[in-house]
């Protein structure tokens, strides 16, 4: 049986009910964040919880618990649930109010958190790589709805998901107006060329990805410099690795873009580096849940 946290209660998941009021429900007003857990640890927990309490700030939403208080529900959360292994989602709502907009008629917040499992894409993805296409749903600009925040107003992602499903393809890549590449639906996406490791800066509006971190950090062991550059569909159809990061994807390969061959067609040997270097940290870094 699943237990869900919510707001400080650990009840069954067919009981973790909530108003049909919550502005979270109705008009997507609130904050998440997605967080791993691996053989006993909460992956990097502290900076998912800093950010979830930075989108908070940004929608002036005043979370009900400390950042420390918040860490200590997730571990207490999976320890419920007996999960060793484990996606964790912390959602935090505006809560309860009236049918209109107006965030002041929602007095009291409400939060909770789901520890279950993902897997996001199969294995064979891992292995022999994944094919995204561009969509033409653009991704919000910083000034409409900035992506640096992690809303529950996710219809911009879900929009050019399904145009990327109906044409077949796992993921879709997300360019802004003028044409850059900013990032995929779920992940943030990096590219290869010769010993340069290239991600879209964070300015454009590309989300603040924890893995994309980790990733930049371990990059000089896997013999890369990172950079934050501006990158076009050009420079990804010509480099000679590209792959996604995200905290549920991990780390996968993309092998074709747009019907374009990336590199040989298969992972590249600095990709397959940072996945070996990835989960070996995932295997002793973390927030112990015992």
């Amino acid at each position: 049986m699943l237990l869900i946290n919510l707001n400080g209660r650990l009840v069954p998941e067919e009981k973790a009910l909530i108003s049909v009021f919550d502005h979270g429900l109705l008009y997507g007003d609130g904050v998440f964040e997605g967080i791993r857990a691996y053989n006993g640890r909460v992956f990097k927990l502290d900076q998912h919880i800093r950010r979830l309490y930075r989108s908070a700030k940004t929608i002036l939403l005043v979370i009900p618990l400390t950042q420390k208080e918040m860490s200590q529900a997730v571990v207490e959360t999976l320890k419920a649930n007996h999960l060793k292994d484990a996606y964790i989602r912390v959602v935090v709502t505006r809560g309860k109010g009236d049918l209109g907009l107006d965030p002041r008629k929602c007095p009291k917040p409400t939060y909770f958190i789901i520890a279950s499992r993902i897997q996001l894409y199969p294995k064979e993805f891992y292995e022999k790589g994944m094919e995204i296409i561009t969509v033409p749903t653009r991704r919000n600009g910083v000034e409409m709805l900035n992506p640096a925040v992690k809303s529950l107003n996710y219809l911009n992602n879900i929009m050019a998901k399904i145009e990327g499903n109906n044409a077949g393809a796992a993921e879709a890549l997300m360019l802004n107006e003028e044409g850059l590449v900013l990032e995929c639906t779920g992940e943030n996406i990096f590219a290869v060329s010769g010993k340069k490791l290239v991600t879209p800066p964070l300015y454009l509006g590309v989300l603040e990805g924890v893995t994309r971190d980790v990733v930049m950090e371990l990059s000089s062991q896997a013999g890369l410099v990172p950079f934050e550059e501006l990158l076009t569909r050009h420079d990804l159809f010509n480099a000679d690795e590209v792959f996604l990061t995200g905290t549920a994807a991990e780390i996968v390969p993309v092998t074709k873009i747009d019907g374009r061959v990336i590199g040989t067609g298969r992972p590249g040997p600095y990709t397959r580096k940072l996945m070996s270097l990835f989960r070996k940290l995932t295997e002793r870094e973390g927030t112990p849940i015992d």
